[in-house]
């Protein structure tokens, strides 16, 4: 019989440190939202990955998990070469989906660039649906789940987008049916 070692997690999990490259910059003189997404996506390939969920699984076990929502928030620019580490908090799942957390973060001075919410979707990929993690998966999601509950949640999780208006204004412009 193997014997399992236990799985580690710390909490947050956090991503070795990448940079940003010179072509991911816009004409505005910083890098284009796209690329946050770009190293998010690596985040959460490196730190799921951790649970059995990496290109191994992919190959060996023909399952895998897809995006089904995200919610950015862009805090702070990044330039050229700035680098950085992207923390990943597992907020909870269940049989059949992920939800986490994730912040880029200045890899020097700390401060958030960006912040991300996620859904994710375990994915059977011989027939493309939606399906349960398998056991160890589970187990492993457990065990990091525990660990990241140690952490505060977030305060921009669940954010909805939206103007904030104050009452007295959202008010008037309702009762005048003026909305522009």
């Amino acid at each position: 019989m193997e014997k399992r070692t236990p799985v580690f997690f710390f909490a947050p999990f956090v991503s070795s440190t990448m940079r940003v490259e010179p072509a991911w910059i816009d004409y505005n003189g910083h890098m284009n939202m796209a690329y946050y997404h770009v190293l998010f996506d690596r985040a959460v390939e490196e730190g799921f990955s951790l649970v059995g969920l990496g290109h191994d699984y992919l190959e060996k076990r023909k399952a895998s998990f897809f995006a089904a929502e995200v919610h950015t928030v862009y805090k702070r620019e990044l330039k050229m070469h700035d680098r950085v580490r992207v923390t990943l908090q597992l907020v909870d799942f269940d049989e059949k989906r992920i939800h986490y957390y994730l912040e880029i973060r200045h890899a020097t001075e700390g401060w958030v660039a960006a912040s991300m919410e996620g859904l994710s979707l375990h994915v059977d990929m011989e027939t493309r649906k939606v399906c349960p993690f398998p056991d160890d998966i589970a187990a492993n999601l457990a065990v990091m789940r525990t660990t990241h509950a140690r952490l505060s949640r977030p305060p921009a999780l669940g954010r909805t987008i939206g103007i904030p208006y104050k009452a007295e204004i959202h008010d008037a412009l309702s009762a005048s049916g003026t909305r522009h």
